[in-house]
C-alpha cells in the first residue's frame, strides 16, 4: 500500500508572543514517522517584541519556515505553525534536554530536543545478504512489447547451468526496485536469496520508471503492471535454465492483487503465492487501512470517525465516475468546507491519479474466481495495511466459489504487513524492527513452493 511520508510544507508567517526564560539557540531532534526518520532543527532567537523561531528540514531540503507562535513559560516550550497544522509542546529539563510531543494532523509523535547535533540511527539489517554469493545472479532486461518499455532485474539460479522451477516477484504499490526497498529493508533480496539457495530460481525487477526500468511509473495502474508480469513470464519462456511448465508468481501487498490478474488469463502460470494480497475492493482496504494506522499513530475516534466519513463520501464519488475532468470538480466541491484550498488541491490530484482511481474501483475476487492454479495466501495477524482476517476470508471464499480446490490460506502470528516480527504492527515500527522478513514465513513459502514444484 502506499507508503505515507510527513509533510512540512508552510507558509511564510510569523508571529511572536512573550516568554519567562532564555531558551535561545539551535534545538535539535528527529522525527520519527511511518518508519522514516526526520531531522528537525528550531532556530529560537530573542527579539525586541520577544522570542521568535524558524524550523529547518534538513532532510526535506527545507530551511528557515517561520513559526506562527512560540512561548516559553514555566519550562514548557510551545511552538505553532499554523498552515501546516503543527504544534509543537515540550519541558526544559536537565542536561539542556526538552522532552516533548509534536502534533501534525491528528498525528502525535514523541520528539525530543536537544542542544547537540542529532544524527540519525544507523539502521542494522543482519538479514541483508552480501556478496559473493553462492548461486549464479545476472543483470537481465526484458521488453513489453504492450507497452513498448523495457524493463531491467536480475535472475539468480541456484547453479549456472540446469533446469529449475522459478518464481517471479512482484512489488507492492509505489514505485519499487528490483529488492522492493523500503525504509532501509530490501524484503525482494532476502527472500531470492533465500529461495535460490534452497533450488529455486527467481526474477526480481525494477518496477517500470524505477531505477533502470523504462517507462512511466505516474499514469500506471495496477492493469498495466500486470502486462510487466506477463512480460516477465515471456522472458522466462525464452530462457534454457526454467522449468516452463514450473513458473510462479509471488506478489506482496498490491503484487498479491496483481498476481490473481495475470494467472486468472495465463496457463503459463503453475500457482500464486498472494504476501498480504487483498480479498477486497479498494475503497474498504483504504479506509480500513487509514482507521487502524490511524489508531495506532494516536489519533483520537472522533477524529478517525470524522476522516472515515469524509473518504467514504469520495470513494463513492470516485466509483460513480467515468468523466476525469467532472470527477476533480465533483470532488473539489465536496471538499471545499474541509480544507484549505492548497490541501484540496493535493488531495484531489492524489485521489484522481490513474492508479488510485483504477485500485478504489478495483474489486479482486473477479480474477480469484477464475485462478485455477494452486494458490498460498499469507498475511500477517498484526498486518494493520491489509487486516488479515477480511482479506484471507474474501480470498479463499472467492477462490472456493470459482472451483479452485487448491487454496492454502495462513494467518502468521505476530507478523505485520512487511512480514516482521513486530510489537504493534504499525507503520511507525518498520523501519526500527532489525529482522526484514521473518524466517517462519520464509519457510512457510519455501516448502509450498516445493511440494508445487514436484506436482
Amino acid at each position: 500500500m502506499k507508503k505515507v511520508i510527513l509533510s512540512l510544507v508552510v507558509a511564510l508567517t510569523s508571529l511572536t508572543i512573550n516568554y519567562a526564560q532564555d531558551i535561545t539557540g539551535q534545538w535539535n531532534g528527529v522525527l520519527k514517522v511511518q518508519g522514516i526518520q526526520l531531522r528537525l532543527v528550531f532556530n529560537i532567537r530573542e527579539t525586541e517584541t520577544g522570542l521568535s523561531a524558524t524550523m529547518d528540514s534538513p532532510d526535506q531540503g527545507a530551511k528557515g519556515i517561520p513559526t506562527t507562535t512560540i512561548s516559553f513559560e514555566n519550562t514548557t516550550l510551545k511552538i505553532t505553525i499554523a498552515n501546516a497544522h503543527i504544534e509543537y509542546e515540550g519541558t526544559l529539563g536537565k542536561d539542556d534536554i526538552i522532552v516533548g510531543t509534536f502534533k501534525q494532523n491528528g498525528m502525535v509523535i514523541p520528539l525530543n530536543l536537544s542542544k547537540a547535533v542529532i544524527e540519525k540511527t544507523e539502521l542494522v539489517r543482519p538479514q541483508e545478504p552480501k556478496e559473493p554469493f553462492p548461486y549464479y545472479a545476472e543483470d537481465v532486461i526484458f521488453e513489453n512489447k504492450m507497452a513498448g518499455i523495457r524493463l531491467a532485474g536480475t535472475l539468480t539460479l541456484p547453479e549456472k547451468e540446469g533446469v529449475f522451477p522459478v518464481v517471479i516477484l512482484i512489488s507492492g504499490s509505489g514505485p519499487q526496485n528490483r529488492n522492493e526497498e523500503l525504509m532501509g529493508h530490501k524484503p525482494f533480496l532476502v527472500i531470492s536469496d533465500y529461495l535460490t539457495k534452497n533450488g529455486i530460481a527467481v526474477l526480481r525487477y525494477d518496477d517500470r520508471g524505477t531505477a533502470q526500468s523504462k517507462g512511466d511509473f505516474k499514469t500506471a495502474t495496477s492493469a498495466d503492471f500486470a502486462t510487466d508480469v506477463e512480460s516477465a513470464i515471456a522472458y522466462l519462456n525464452t530462457r534454457k535454465e526454467i522449468n516452463k511448465k514450473k513458473i510462479g508468481l509471488v506478489g506482496h501487498s498490491e503484487g498479491g492483487l496483481i498476481a490473481p490478474m495475470v494467472a486468472s488469463k495465463s496457463n503459463k502460470v503453475a500457482f500464486i503465492i498472494l504476501l498480504a494480497g487483498t480479498g477486497v475492493s479498494g475503497d474498504k482496504i483504504l479506509l480500513a487501512q487509514q482507521k487502524l494506522i490511524g489508531s495506532a499513530s494516536g489519533i483520537d475516534n472522533s477524529t478517525l470517525a470524522k476522516n472515515e466519513e469524509l473518504n467514504r463520501g469520495a470513494f463513492e464519488i470516485i466509483k460513480k465516475s467515468n468523466n476525469p475532468d467532472q470527477l476533480k470538480t465533483d470532488l473539489k466541491k465536496y471538499l471545499q468546507n474541509h480544507a484549505s484550498e492548497s490541501e484540496i488541491s493535493s488531495s484531489v490530484n492524489q485521489l484522481t491519479s490513474p492508479w488510485m482511481i483504477n485500485f478504489i474501483k478495483y474489486d479482486p475476487r473477479a480474477s480469484l474466481e477464475k485462478v485455477k492454479c494452486p494458490v498460498l495466501a499469507l498475511n500477517g495477524e498484526k498486518d494493520l495495511q491489509v487486516p488479515p482476517k477480511e482479506n484471507l476470508e474474501a480470498i479463499k471464499s472467492a477462490l472456493t466459489k470459482g472451483g479452485n480446490k487448491k487454496v492454502t490460506t495462513l494467518e502468521l502470528p505476530n507478523l505485520n504487513h512487511l512480514f516482521q516480527e513486530c510489537k504493534t504492527g504499525s507503520p511507525n515500527e518498520y523501519a526500527t524492527i532489525e529482522q526484514t522478513f521473518s524466517p517462519a514465513a520464509l519457510k512457510v513459502m519455501l516448502e509450498w513452493i516445493q511440494v508445487q514444484a514436484k506436482q
